[in-house]
């Protein structure tokens, strides 16, 4: 019967009818309804030079060597996004990696941009190496600098680049001031002070480049009233631009309904243009460069496709469409570092000396010398080549097609591309039950149920059950695929909405201060379990001290012991600490740290007893000094659990 059943799903995931195709491919995408000839279909691909002194070739669809930006404008792409950092080499002339990407780098990718018949869209740091919301260090060059002096400095810089590229006879379409300036840019913390450079920046533009777009680029669509601040702040100083650009990694990012809202009120209220200046997904789970991923396979991560080619390319295809016909003004989607794939090495070693010598890693050990605390900590090599358009041999993947397929359409018939992955939460005193079904991800990404079959056996639901609190993933196969159950063994809870899933009202967040941000957040890549947390970070010093408590309802007489989460950074000083409280009185408490991002500390109090009849409050206390860009943090997984 088991057989019947699965050749019958076999034969359903087949049967569907065939649309006209465009062009010959094996992925299946559906046109894009509206989409404009101008709609900006760009590529970060600023590492290339780096990559190909590496020894990196690339190739196009043929199988013949070629020129990497060729392949690309052959497949769809009409801009190609580059980099700038004002002087990424330390005072010995070494590179400090990430392509090295200087204004020379920026003419050299510009020329052969330009002779492929693209545009350029030139990404301004104004820093010596990566700037984000995290980070924005001033240039070597500029330290100690006031802002009048700050403001000349990136007016002369960016005129002077331009003014390189122009030389060069290369087609600049955009240009962007700053990159990812979420409340800091180039070492400067007040709006008053960055408006400043933004404007020197856009008056260098519009003097070379009068017909060139000026974009502003933020991060972070997915947090609660960050970008109508900063579009604000920009409409109040009269910062002259023309795009309000955003990230959108759907990983961390939000949904993709939250991306349009979100600019769409942006673009109706201040009259801009908006995009999404940086977007990727991962073909594979897995690493080609022994340096390890941002992305891989595993419950940590919002993954809303599969870890496929075909899953690639629906990500593309869909935020594609959400921005011309779900998103006001919106102009385009650029990929990043698309063509950032292995040096090639056959070890670690072979493959960090050429990212020494040839800035093609991430960080070289060089970049110690301006970022110490990061790049000098963490060096290495490529973190993203499992989201790359090409494989690690540099040949082109299927989904480097979907930017003229979204064109025309290519509705192919349906196939199964993936399973999706089962997560199961299971109580230690409870029996594990695996389901007898598992969803087959189409390539239209729509879902079927078929059989599957789980390689199970009572002596691992024994030891599971008998070991203790812990995560396992079981596998199995349907459709001729694997399948994967990510379970976590639990004890039991006496509290209701451990993990702030339901944003249940039994949870208290009192503020004792008054902080910025205090809310359920719904964000699994900072989640500990689950896709929500409790979330705050304020800005201003002295600003965080809150509680969060929750009195548990219908608790036995006993022993019991609680355990929370918190994990965060900033903080500065900090008092913070795990309590519960029977009938008011504090009976236990555990100290809690604040470190770094993903780091998360667990407290666990000494054990409590109490009567059937109390009251018993279970809680955390938080106050943190704050340091650098303002206390944040996460806190998540609030256990009671009774004791033998």
């Amino acid at each position: 019967m088991k057989m019947f059943c699965l050749l019958l799903a076999l034969a359903l995931l087949a049967a569907l009818p065939m649309a006209a195709v465009a062009e010959e491919s094996s992925l299946y995408v559906k046109k894009v309804e509206n989409l404009p000839e101008d709609f900006i279909f760009g590529m970060d691909a600023s590492c290339v030079p780096a990559l190909e002194a590496s020894g990196v070739k690339y190739y196009d669809f043929d199988g013949s060597e070629a020129d990497v930006y060729q392949v690309l404008a052959d497949n769809g792409i009409n801009y190609i996004r580059v980099r700038i950092w004002n002087d990424p080499f330390n005072s010995e002339g070494k590179g400090y990696g990430g392509g090295n990407c200087d204004i020379a780098n920026a003419v050299a990718i510009g020329k052969r941009a330009t002779a492929s018949g693209m545009k350029l869209l030139v990404n301004f740091h104004y820093s010596d190496f990566w700037a984000d919301p995290g980070k924005q260090m001033v240039p070597k060059a500029w330290k100690g600098m006031d802002i009048e002096q700050k403001t000349e400095a990136v007016y002369q810089y960016t005129l002077n680049c331009l003014t390189q590229l122009k030389e060069a006879g290369v087609d600049v379409g955009m240009v962007q001031i700053g990159n990812e300036t979420n409340n800091y840019m180039c070492g400067e913390k007040t709006w008053f002070n960055i408006q400043y450079l933004m404007q020197a920046g856009a008056k260098a533009t519009r003097e070379v480049f009068p017909q060139a777009l000026v974009a502003l680029h933020f991060a972070n669509p997915e947090k609660v009233g960050n970008y109508e601040t900063y579009a604000k702040k920009m409409d109040y100083y009269q910062v002259d631009y023309d795009v309000f650009a955003s990230s959108y990694y759907p990983y961390w990012h939000g949904s993709m309904e939250n991306l349009t809202n979100t600019l769409s009120a942006i673009a109706t209220t201040y009259g801009k243009k908006v995009m999404v200046m940086e977007t990727s997904y991962a073909y594979t789970g897995a690493d080609t460069d022994f340096n390890g991923n941002t992305i891989g396979d595993g419950g940590a991560i919002e993954k809303a496709y599969p870890f496929t080619v075909q899953g690639q390319a629906n990500h593309l295809r869909a935020l594609t469409d959400a921005i011309v016909n779900d998103t006001v003004n919106g102009i385009g989607v650029v990929y990043w570092e698309g063509t950032w794939i292995s040096v090639g090495g056959q070890s670690w070693e072979e493959n960090h000396e050429k990212w020494e010598t040839y800035g093609s890693g991430w960080a070289s050990s060089y970049a110690a010398a301006y970022d110490a605390a990061d790049a000098g900590r963490y060096y290495g090599g490529c973190a993203v080549d499992n989201q790359a358009l090409f494989d690690e041999h540099g040949k082109p993947l299927e989904s480097r097609k979907v930017f003229n397929l979204m064109r025309e359409g290519n509705e192919i018939p349906l196939m199964a591309d993936a399973l999706e992955d089962v997560t199961i939460i299971c109580d230690l005193n409870a029996p594990l039950a695996l389901p007898e079904t598992i969803n087959a991800v189409m390539t239209d990404d729509s879902k079927q149920a078929i059989p599957v079959i789980w390689d199970f056996t009572g002596e691992m639901d024994q030891q599971m059950h008998s070991s203790g609190v812990a995560q396992y993933i079981i596998t199995g196969h349907a459709g001729g695929m694997e399948a994967r159950c990510y379970v976590s063994m639990v004890e039991y809870n006496y509290l209701q909405d451990y993990s702030f899933e339901e944003q249940s009202p039994l949870w208290q967040i009192t503020d004792l201060k008054k902080a910025d941000e205090l809310y359920i957040e719904d964000k699994k890549t900072d989640s500990l379990t689950g896709t929500r947390h409790m979330h705050f970070w304020s800005a201003a010093k002295d600003s965080v001290e809150f509680t969060l408590e929750q009195k548990a309802q219908n608790l036995p007489g006993g022993k019991y012991r609680f355990t929370v989460s918190i994990m965060g950074g900033d903080a500065g000083k900090t008092d913070i600490y795990a309590y519960a409280k029977v009938n008011g009185e504090t009976v236990a408490s555990a100290p809690m740290t604040i470190t770094s991002y993903g780091n998360w500390d667990t407290a666990v109090t000494p054990d409590f007893t109490c009567e059937a009849t109390d009251e018993v409050v279970v809680g955390v206390y938080v106050k943190c000094q704050g340091a650098g860009n303002g206390a944040w943090g996460k806190i998540d997984d609030a256990l009671l659990n009774s004791v033998k």
